[in-house]
């Protein structure tokens, strides 16, 4: 294998491992190439690195080596991942999120009926996720807030608008097939 391959392919196995890769690990991907020539080719890769100011270090950590940032470009990405800071939503969150996206603005009553539990909790883990809002209040008796999704909704599912949200209807029609589909299923 030509260098500036090998050179390429670790580098490409460093990027792709999530933890450190120890140097059996990568003999084994290069067809059992000698680990004194892998170790060679990786302090080279590293001293190109540091040589050229790149924006990303190769490191020997826990028994193996990790490709990572240069030190110099924490402040920047402490300030992006400050920003997106995106987060798994629960299913109770989703079901919630779902609600407030079809019928907003929604009071937090309105959501308990229809979800049949109590919401404070998802409702305080929505608004803190910044995906839904207060919008308001009703114009009814203790005047309760009123809630609706936000920019961020959009942004995190991907959306130019509401518009874009899938028709309740199709949910219907795809529910009533499998519906059929595993009814069909059970007689055969």
């Amino acid at each position: 294998m030509a260098e500036d391959n090998l050179k390429a392919v670790i580098e490409a196995l460093l990027f792709a491992s999530d933890a450190p890769l120890a140097l059996e690990q990568m003999k084994a991907a290069l067809d059992n190439l000698e680990t004194t020539e892998i170790r060679r080719v990786l302090e080279d890769l590293g001293s190109e690195y540091e040589r050229v100011n790149r924006g990303m270090r190769i490191v020997e950590v826990a028994g193996g080596f990790q490709m990572t940032t240069a030190p110099g470009a924490a402040v920047f990405l402490k300030k992006l991942y400050k920003q997106r800071r995106v987060e798994r939503l629960s299913r109770p969150g989703l079901e919630t999120l779902a609600i407030v996206a079809y019928k907003q603005p929604v009071t937090k009553r309105e959501m308990e009926s229809i979800r049949g539990v109590n919401v404070d909790g998802v409702i305080k883990s929505l608004l803190d996720k910044g995906l839904i809002r207060i919008s308001g209040r009703k114009k009814s008796p203790g005047k309760p807030f009123v809630f609706g999704t936000t920019r961020q909704f959009l942004e995190y599912f991907g959306l130019k608008s509401l518009e874009e949200l899938p028709r309740v209807e199709n949910f219907k029609e795809a529910l009533d097939s499998k519906g059929e589909t595993d009814d069909a299923q059970k007689s055969a």
